[in-house]
């Protein structure tokens, strides 16, 4: 397995590569996330894979991977709307510059945990740019987004949804949401490959390990 850390227009990138890859997987980052990048590889490269894993830095998490202005579930703040501008990073400057340097990859896959779950699966009501969606737990449960996705077509080919079995046990009345969301979710599936999978446990545990498992299991979709 291939590292490296490169810079691709002013944002961090940290690519893992294997020999011959077929798929390039894509993830929005923040420092929690890259803490264990290294063994969320590990496990997709257990799978027997051939891909390229392109973690980019989020530098304003609430900001960057929203598409509109919503409250978040604790404090006074909202969430932005700066959604469009990380995808057009992608479009135009991170999977071009992956084109130059893996010309052979054949399918592009939109992943990550959490918010950049939504971000991801938002992302492919935008653009068929992306084979799949790897969406691992979610924030569905923003405002709004049901009434989003009940009123677009999704346009990747697989999508995979996960979720805790605890997520919507919490005392905060959005985040209760989140279970019966991601349900109505997974039926507004129908005519992609998706897979709706529970995990044990709240949002919390293992999200390296839930990640690489979505991952992998959305290039079994694709193959």
């Amino acid at each position: 397995m291939n590292k490296t850390e490169i810079q691709i227009e002013n944002r961090e990138c940290y690519l893992y590569s294997t020999e011959k890859p077929k798929f390039a997987l894509i993830q929005p980052v923040d420092e929690h996330d890259i803490a264990v990048l290294d063994n969320e590889v590990s496990q997709i490269e257990n799978s027997g894979m051939e891909f390229i894993l392109s973690a980019f830095r989020i530098h304003d998490w609430n900001s960057e991977l929203t598409a509109w202005n919503a409250p978040q579930a604790f404090g006074d703040t909202s969430f932005g709307d700066k959604a469009g501008e990380t995808l057009r990073y992608i479009k135009e400057n991170l999977i071009p510059e992956l084109n130059r340097m893996f010309p052979e990859t054949e399918k592009y896959i939109l992943g990550g945990y959490s918010l950049a779950g939504l971000f991801s699966l938002w992302s492919a009501y935008q653009t068929d740019i992306f084979s799949g969606i790897s969406a691992v737990s979610p924030s569905v449960w923003i405002k709004g987004w049901i009434p989003f996705a009940e009123s677009h077509e999704i346009r990747a080919e697989a999508v995979y949804l996960s979720l805790g079995n605890h997520e919507h046990k919490a005392r905060n009345a959005m985040m209760k949401m989140v279970r019966e969301n991601i349900i109505r979710q997974s039926e507004l599936l129908k005519n992609q490959k998706s897979v709706l999978e529970w995990n044990e446990g709240n949002h919390f545990q293992n999200p390296d390990l839930r990640t690489a498992k979505g991952f992998v299991r959305t290039m079994e979709q694709l193959l």
